[in-house]
């Protein structure tokens, strides 16, 4: 007995068009749809502030009223986070356009997730609720499922848990399903987008978006609809398993999953058999992503072109210094992109881009008092100033915190589609999470001739976000690029390498398994991604400058 689950949206933006593209690709049973992000919740917080009706995502209404009467006529379920603040507001509205079509659906939803007035402040605090809410709906018949924050991996297991009649202490069977879940959540990244190696499976410009095919066991295969564009083999899932997570244990409401005993098999062509999921009881408390308002920021960036940059640069920041001494904001940051090149031949490559960066608590402190002394400079200071854009008014910025409750205080519901709410019990069965010991390195390659060369000429990588923290998953394809990569790529070494990350703390997983290490580097991203604390506030491609960077590689393995 099989379950084919699909995803149609990674995150509030994703392809519009995609849940029409998998009702019409082919054999599936329930489609879920991911919108939901730390900075997506804050966003999603100001548009309540000016309409407390809002708080959902709207692109989810507009995309269902192409779809919900050919997936009513398929019998394709629908499983969406998409009610972000506001579940029952989004059931309603989906309730409304299902009457004004005429496709008889049943909708139902999960809430219990908002905690906000248990944090005075905050314009959004949301526990992560785990699959069990999603079950209850499913098995009392429901179409759609709305839920508001629940984890990426709940719109797989609530699914699979109702499907196959799991309960809470099938630890495994639920571990094998986060897993999936893990997989599917970010939508075609599994299938071959943001994949380091992304050209050996051919160029694709239109990825298709992946399917989980579930077994009662928990295992799955991981793969696509036929004739979708991208590809999926070990290393695109390889790449998603690393993605935002940190070390063997991957916690979660329902289970904790344990990385450390995945097992990946190529089963044929866009085929990965993902089997031996081992799982753990799911730690006593519930994380909270809580936000808040940080203050207001502005940004003003010069450009400075030809010769004398870093002269040019320093007296920018002595220009700019004496008149911050009237009124400093809070915080200044500066960085300098060294983006121009000698003896350029246009302009812009003959180009750098000094970039300024002003935080305070007070919206007027970032405002007149940046734009104005920015301005003034134009034709105060070095030859050929300009900027790319002359700062605004200063705009608010958002804090994410995570902070954790007992499970038990939160109260989980599943309201039916008849208005019935059922309330679903935290689990008895809990562990406090404690660190797995090292596992064994694999013996060292013997000595031989090596060569200065890119580490993503034998590795690839995949980064994320986590709040103020990033991780950074790096992988290698064959089992002597493993007992190198093992040795060489120590904490010291990725230091070395990514110079922001010498006095931070720096901790480094070895997942023997998946031939791959996972580094958290804390406190990279300052207050998380609303703060913009960072050129790449999300980490995206903190892998790939890791990737760019040069160390001493085995030529055996070049």
């Amino acid at each position: 007995m099989t379950l084919r689950i699909g995803n149609f949206s990674g995150f509030y933006g994703d392809r519009f068009d995609a849940p029409r593209e998998m009702l019409t690709g082919g054999e599936v049973d329930v489609l879920t749809g991911d919108y939901l992000a730390e900075l997506t919740m804050l966003i999603l917080a100001r548009d309540r502030l000016k309409d407390p009706s809002a708080g959902y995502a709207r692109t989810f209404l507009r995309q269902l009223e192409e779809t919900l009467g050919l997936a009513h006529e398929r019998g394709v379920r629908i499983v969406t986070n998409a009610g972000g603040l506001n579940p029952a507001g989004l059931a309603d509205a989906v309730r409304a356009l299902a009457a004004r079509l005429g496709v008889p659906v049943r909708v139902a939803h999960v809430e219990g997730d908002d905690l906000t007035a248990r944090y005075p402040g905050a314009l959004a605090a949301h526990a992560y609720l785990g699959g069990f809410g999603i079950a209850a709906c499913l098995r009392e018949g429901a179409d759609i499922v709305v839920t508001g924050r629940v984890t990426d991996a709940a719109l797989v297991t609530g699914p699979a848990a109702a499907h196959f009649g799991w309960t809470p202490a099938d630890h495994d069977r639920l571990a094998g399903a986060v897993v999936a879940g893990h997989v599917l959540e970010c939508g075609a990244q599994a299938t071959g987008g943001n994949y380091a190696f992304f050209g050996e499976g051919g160029v694709s410009l239109r990825p298709g978006f992946p399917l989980a095919e579930l077994h009662e066991d928990g295992s799955s295969v991981i793969t696509k609809h036929p004739g979708t564009g991208g590809f999926v083999d070990v290393g695109t899932v390889t790449a998603q398993l690393l993605y935002e997570t940190g070390g063997a244990r991957y916690a979660g409401p329902d289970t904790t999953a344990r990385l450390d005993t995945v097992r990946l098999t190529q089963e044929g062509p866009d085929r990965v058999r993902i089997d031996g999921v081992r799982g753990e009881a799911p730690p006593p408390a519930l994380k909270v992503g809580v936000n808040r308002i940080g203050g207001f920021r502005n940004e003003v960036v010069f450009v400075l072109t030809g010769l004398e940059i870093e002269s040019k640069a320093a007296l920018v920041r002595q220009q700019m210094r004496a008149r911050f001494a009237e009124s400093r904001p809070a915080r200044v940051s500066w960085d300098l992109v060294r983006t121009d090149q000698p003896d350029a031949s246009t302009q812009e490559t003959a180009s750098a881009l000094l970039r300024l960066v002003v935080r305070d608590p007070s919206q007027e402190a970032v405002g007149r008092v940046l734009s104005g002394a920015a301005i003034e400079l134009a034709l105060a200071s070095y030859p050929g100033f300009h900027v790319l854009a002359p700062p605004g008014k200063g705009s608010p910025y958002g804090v994410f915190e995570d902070v954790y409750v007992p499970q038990g205080d939160v109260d989980h519901v599943a309201v039916l589609h008849d208005g019935r709410r059922v309330t679903v019990d935290a689990p008895h069965d809990t562990a406090v999470l404690d660190d797995v010991p090292p596992p064994a390195l694999p013996e060292p390659l013997p000595p031989g001739p090596a060569r200065r060369a890119a580490l993503g000429l034998v590795a690839g990588a995949r980064s994320g976000d986590k709040g103020g923290n990033a991780n950074v998953g790096v992988w290698v394809r064959s089992d002597d690029a493993w007992r190198w990569l093992a040795h060489a790529l120590t904490v010291e070494r990725f230091r070395e390498l990514i110079p922001e990350a010498r006095e931070l703390p720096v901790t480094r997983h070895v997942l023997p398994r998946l031939r791959a290490l996972n580094f958290l580097v804390e406190g990279i991203l300052g207050e998380g991604v609303a703060a913009q604390a960072r050129f790449d506030p999300q980490a995206k491609a903190l892998g790939e400058w890791l990737r760019s960077r040069h160390l001493d590689i085995p030529e055996a393995l070049l």
